[in-house]
């Protein structure tokens, strides 16, 4: 059995020496919905010159197109000799960047009978995040308890991975943690952190730091600071932002309504007996 497996390798070993097999791809940088052009050598390793020989690219059942011709050829390829043929390609829109594999098919002629070698070459489609932000808050009044939420939009082609972030108070005081982690935001989508404060001040600034990381695992840091309007209890109440609280005015009310009750009580109380002296 073990002299078998190593005449079943020695036989691969020499197979894959002795080929018409691709020797190397130069893909041009490749992104959703944009043309590039793939560049692959192949070579002639068989020991004999081959005729008719042709290279296609198979585009069944992945997110690529050609643009123009998926198929090239050459009339002979000299024992030792190599060849390149050149395919522009265009990845589908909606693709994820990534790696990618397309599967080839080469034939040839070898001395009268017509052979086929096939296999998969691979690409990658490119792409970064691109992180928008912006601020919302509540209660926005100074001295009172509110809440910072920053929305984080992903504009770019890749999704933002490991995505966290890092508040730093600039005029309110922190209640909540500043570290919020909120994992990943996919292209074409948003997510937001939220941060539980006490404004201090009329004009404070929202600084943060966010961290994610990209396609190919790099850690980013993106800085933002944003200003925010806050505004004063008198202010908020003429905008309409809080509601003057009037219950003490009711309870002023309903206390003077109880004593005028009393005093009316006692005066008729006093009037009655008054009566009753003169009879």
């Amino acid at each position: 059995m073990k002299y078998i497996l190593l005449l079943v390798m020695a036989i691969l070993l020499v197979q894959s020496v002795h080929a018409v097999t691709v020797s190397s791809v130069d893909v041009e940088p490749l992104l959703p919905g944009e043309a590039g052009r793939v560049r692959i050598q192949i070579e002639n390793n068989l020991g004999d010159d081959v005729e008719d020989v042709s290279f296609s690219l198979k585009f069944e059942g992945v997110q690529f197109i050609p643009i123009g011709s998926s198929e090239a050829s050459t009339d002979e390829l000299g024992d030792g000799d190599d060849k390149t043929f050149s395919f522009d390609i265009r990845p589908a829109y909606d693709i994820k960047p990534g790696d990618y594999e397309i599967p080839y098919k080469i034939t040839f002629n070898l001395n009268g009978e017509l052979e086929t070698r096939e296999g998969t070459i691979g690409v990658s489609v490119g792409g970064n995040p691109e992180l928008e932000f912006s601020i919302t808050t509540e209660m926005p009044v100074v001295g009172s308890q509110g809440k910072i939420n920053l929305k984080i939009v992903n504009n770019g082609l890749a999704d933002a991975r490991f995505v966290s972030v890092r508040l730093q108070p600039l005029g309110y005081t922190l209640l909540s943690e500043e570290d919020v982690y909120i994992g990943t935001i996919d292209s074409d989508d948003f997510d937001t952190a939220s941060f539980d404060v006490i404004f201090k001040s009329e004009k404070p600034n929202v600084k943060a730091t966010v961290r994610y990381r990209d396609l190919d695992n790099k850690e980013i840091a993106q800085d933002v600071t944003i200003p925010i309007k806050i505004y004063t209890r008198e202010k908020a109440l003429e905008l309409g932002i809080i509601q003057r609280n009037n219950w003490p005015y009711y309870i002023v009310a309903v206390v003077i309504l109880v004593v005028l009750w009393f005093v009316w009580r006692t005066i008729k109380k006093r009037k009655r007996m008054k009566k009753s002296l003169e009879r």
